[in-house]
């Protein structure tokens, strides 16, 4: 089972292998990852540079439909070059462009195969340029909540907002969280109403989707959980914040999840 990865922005393959190391070590040696850096060179992500050195790497840098565009034709070649892949493994940015890829193909070539057969999303969202771009409509309030998670995410992520609170630093945005224990209404998910969306619209291949509820980005998150169909995907909150937790408790629960999406991948052959 092979997987081709994806960091975020302002980090590289070296920083995404570093954080994923804990619960890839938990796997069947069949389990392989291969991680590459973005085409881009980046300035490094809030608070990176405290823990790694340059250099950092991105997939855009400005975030417009035609740089989405342009990742999803690095990614095509890089996959014609070193694949094929069983799946996707993505953090932040890295799930952005997969997610786009996916529903941009999904639009325009949907009797082809992705390249991948299934995908697994750590604090991901779905870029709202690509959903616009596809038709979908963006509602006032989730640009609002979008916005200021965003925001949100710098300062908590932030050198100084580490060295101040270590961890304790990850505050949800007031009035975006529910709480995993709800039922999700996909007619209002933090702005955003699925049951106007069309039905073929959706990632349709096995998802599991890895995310933090004290992660500002968590209704990226929960946006993107639900553009992925329901029947093919697995949630796992691990309770903290735009990262991945390297305690036992979480790492056993990823690489269960990593597990389940080699089987989801056979069945689906």
């Amino acid at each position: 089972m092979r997987f081709l990865c994806l960091h975020g922005k302002g980090t590289s393959a070296s920083i995404f292998k570093s954080q994923t190391t804990t619960f890839r070590a938990k796997l069947p040696a069949h389990f392989t990852f291969d991680f590459h850096d973005g085409f881009l060179p980046s300035s490094p992500a809030a608070g990176i540079d405290l823990f790694y050195p340059p250099p950092y790497y991105s997939f855009w840098n400005e975030q417009t439909p035609s740089a989405i565009r342009t990742s999803h034709a690095w990614l095509d070649s890089l996959i014609a070059r070193q694949g094929p892949y069983d799946g996707v493994m993505c953090f932040s940015q890295g799930c952005s462009l997969i997610a786009s890829y996916c529903l941009y193909h999904q639009s325009e070539t949907p009797s082809s195969p992705l390249p991948f057969k299934v995908a697994i999303f750590i604090c991901g969202g779905v870029p709202f340029l690509a959903l616009e771009d596809l038709g979908v409509e963006i509602s006032e309030r989730a640009r609002e909540i979008n916005n200021s998670s965003s925001r949100a995410l710098s300062e908590q992520a932030s050198a100084d907002s580490i060295l101040a609170s270590g961890s304790n630093r990850w505050i949800a945005v007031d009035g975006t969280v529910a709480g995993t224990n709800k039922v999700v209404n996909p007619a209002n998910v933090f702005g955003l109403d699925f049951t106007r969306i069309p039905g073929n619209l959706r990632i349709k291949i096995p998802t599991v989707h890895v995310f933090g509820s004290k992660d500002p980005r968590y209704p990226a998150s929960l946006q993107l959980v639900q553009i992925s169909e329901g029947k093919l995907r697995k949630t796992y909150d691990h309770g903290g914040g735009h990262d991945v937790p390297r305690n036992s408790e979480v790492s056993e629960r990823i690489a269960e999840l990593v597990e389940w999406s080699g089987l989801a991948a056979s069945l689906s052959v």
